[in-house]
């Protein structure tokens, strides 16, 4: 019988295909538990194991061909009722139930980073240590962030000697097969998208005293400002308001309260007198092809070396590991401007590319029209303190910087919204006056209502002699991300949104998407960053017209799938990258052209499609990324029953995490010793500059 990967479980009789990657296989004496079989052909006969009938292929072949020696093992589920447990649920921390000490322990010991940056891509790898300080067998569950444009594309479990490598499933069907796999006594681990930019680790049966080791690896591409090259590591993710009445939201609870906020997923956060031993160490390789001339990494204690004028690693210094706050390396390289550049990559399913379209100089010569200016001021209890002390810096700044013609409106929300008038006023002097006051008496308190914000914003009548641009400064700790997005892309109409990310640890998933919904751009400011610098950037961009209607000519290039499916306005001193997939094989010209302050604008740039070996191996998953990424943008304004298929499709095809698909990784050498464990939380701090008593409810 043919079976694909919607065949349903229960015909599946639960099963799990894994390839363990070994040295050496002296000390698996254990044998797979029997099935219906058939044989199968490994990379070696000597270790030749067995494949269950009917099981699908999805993912298995690629494995196969990236590892010297193999095995198969299958789990089967027991068809006979669960043996009962003491089990609690994810988040209980049952073995922590007094907690005195500011010294927590926690089943995640260490966390290590290598990536690899050439070009604007970068290669990361992600490694998790586990462990069992406990005299009780456990289950390891932690929520942690990665880049939201993170491509997932391989996940390894390491026991020992023993590295069993991941494959990628349907949701449902990995969490069907990590409980059996968990209730059975096998070591497992389960990967899972809570958001884009949000991840569940689970690792069952952990044996008191002993260690397991999780790999991710990721591919993504850097951002590029104002002449610098941006890579981001993000470390925490930082407490989330919900709503009322939302269920599927992301809920910040102290450590041992699972279950406080009926949020499906939630994050235990340490006490600031609380400390795990959980520390991170970090290295970043760059590549970048050309002299760097400068770098900086703003968020933390630092350590370089240059190999060569190309290249540049930075490692985190040991005394600045704790992982409560984003990483941020930004370098420049030289040259007095950056020219628009071409990457391309072909392997068997075809060619794929990625162009970043770098702003012509003509446009940095050109003066804006009068502009609208709506500063949207978070005024939220995570924003207290730091926070908005500097979003207020910034807006201060902005507001000083406004000229005669221009017009402006503050609004801020928390539980709900405010505002300076009931419109836009004109920027005399004695109108900035009054906004300043205003702006001073503004304080962070209260729930995350960002809708009040958002239709506050963009409902009232738009001025047609102005240009209109909503500044959002934000750090997006809210759970309800898809309804925001759904209704800036509803209420948007003739603005520009420019988003600014406030904190050490902000929600970038939001912000990256709201600029991008809102054809504008997005900036941080870090706590150690120049508030009002940032906002002196963002106005020396507009500034000056951005490059309209945009419209490429792909030559003999012959392409297809290209995202974004709408090119965004191109602002000066920000590229615009698109990717997408290609059949040309010749050289060509690609022309890219738009209007700028009514006048036409256009820009060469040449690319050569000779099939050639490439080392951008990561663009077929980067490509594929922004296609799921592209598919759950239409989810939040066009909804239909055939997009989570669609998304789980490029998913599975590419071998890549998504909301609707999941790594799982089983050991079924051998059964761990014991009843079936409790399951404990990582606790985490909560982000660098964030009060914990204004945004973990403590009822």
């Amino acid at each position: 019988m043919k079976m694909s990967h919607r065949t349903p479980i229960n015909l599946l009789l639960s099963a799990l295909l894994a390839a363990v990657v070994s040295p050496t296989f002296s000390g698996c004496k254990s044998k797979p538990v029997a099935l219906t079989a058939l044989p199968f052909r490994a990379a070696s006969p000597a270790f030749a194991g067995t494949l269950m009938a009917g099981l699908p292929p999805v993912g298995s072949q690629r494995v196969f061909e990236t590892t010297a020696i193999t095995e198969l093992w299958v789990i089967a589920r027991s068809s006979e009722p669960p043996p009962a447990s003491d089990e609690v649920s994810p988040g209980s921390g049952a073995l922590m139930a007094q907690v005195e000490e500011k010294q927590i322990p926690m089943p995640l010991k260490h966390t290590d980073v290598r990536a690899s940056v050439s070009g604007y891509i970068g290669s990361v790898q992600v490694l998790q240590q586990f462990h069992n300080p406990y005299d009780t067998k456990i289950e390891a569950v932690y929520v942690f962030p990665l880049p939201h444009n993170a491509a997932v594309n391989e996940f390894i479990m390491t026991i020992g000697e023993r590295r069993i490598r991941g494959i990628i499933r349907e949701r449902q069907e990995a969490e069907q097969i990590y409980q059996a796999a968990k209730r059975q006594g096998y070591v497992a681990s389960l990967l899972t998208e809570e958001r884009p930019n949000i991840f569940t680790q689970s690792v069952a049966n952990i044996e008191p005293g002993k260690a397991i080791d999780v790999t991710i690896k990721y591919f993504h591409t850097l951002e590029y400002v104002d002449g610098w090259y941006e890579f981001v590591f993000p470390m925490v993710v930082g407490p989330r308001f919900n709503p009322p009445g939302m269920t599927n939201g992301i809920s910040a609870v102290p450590l041992g309260k699972h279950g406080a906020s009926g949020q499906r997923t939630e994050i235990q956060y340490l006490k600031p007198n609380e400390r795990s031993g959980h520390d991170i160490s970090l290295r970043v390789d760059v590549d970048a092809g050309v002299a760097i001339e400068d770098f900086q990494c703003p968020t933390h204690e630092v350590s370089h070396e240059s190999p060569s004028p190309h290249q540049l690693a930075v490692t985190l210094q040991p005394h600045d590991t704790l992982p409560n706050k984003d990483f941020v390396l930004r370098y420049r390289v030289s040259g007095e401007s950056i020219k628009s550049s071409l990457l391309t990559h072909r392997d068997a399913r075809g060619g794929y590319f990625t162009l970043m379209i770098y702003p012509p100089e003509e446009l940095a010569s050109l003066t804006r029209q009068p502009l609208e200016l709506v500063f949207v001021l978070d005024c939220s209890g995570s924003m207290s303190g730091t926070p908005i002390a500097q979003a207020k810096a910034a807006v201060e700044r902005g507001l000083r910087l406004l000229r005669p013609g221009d017009s402006f409106q503050l609004i801020n929300f928390s539980v709900s919204a405010g505002q300076l008038g009931r419109a836009p006023i004109e920027a005399t002097p004695q109108n900035v006056q009054r906004g300043l006051q205003y702006l001073k008496s503004l304080r962070g308190e209260g729930g995350t209502m960002m809708i009040e914000g958002v239709k506050a914003a963009l409902d009232f009548p738009h001025d047609p002699q102005r240009l209109r641009f909503v500044c959002f400064l934000t750090d997006g700790y809210i759970g309800n991300e898809a309804e925001i997005l759904g209704e800036v892309h509803k209420r948007l109409g003739a603005a520009r949104i420019f988003s600014f990310g406030v904190g050490s640890s902000v929600n970038r998933y939001l912000l990256d998407h709201m600029a991008k919904t809102g054809r504008g751009a997005v900036a941080y400011l870090g706590p150690r960053d120049d508030a009002a610098r940032v906002m002196e950037d963002f106005f020396n961009r507009i500034g000056h017209p951005a490059m309209t209607d945009l419209q490429i000519d792909w030559g003999t290039m012959r392409v297809s799938e290209v995202f974004p499916r709408r090119l965004p306005d191109l602002f000066p001193g920000r590229p615009v990258v698109v990717t997408g997939r290609f059949a040309g094989e010749a050289e060509t010209i690609l022309r890219i052209s738009g209007r700028a302050a009514h006048l036409p604008v256009s820009l060469t740039v040449p690319a050569n499609l000779t099939p050639s070996d490439s080392a951008h191996t990561g663009l077929p998953s980067v490509w594929a990324r922004l296609k799921i990424a592209d598919l759950a943008d239409e989810s939040t304004y066009a909804p239909n029953a055939e997009l989570p298929d669609r998304i789980k499709q490029v998913a599975l095809d590419y071998s890549l995490m998504s909301a609707f698909t999941a790594f799982i990784a089983v050991d079924s050498t051998r059964r761990s010793e014991g009843a079936e464990g409790v399951t404990m939380p990582v606790a985490v701090p909560v982000p660098q500059g964030v009060r914990y008593d204004t945004t973990v409810n403590e009822d």
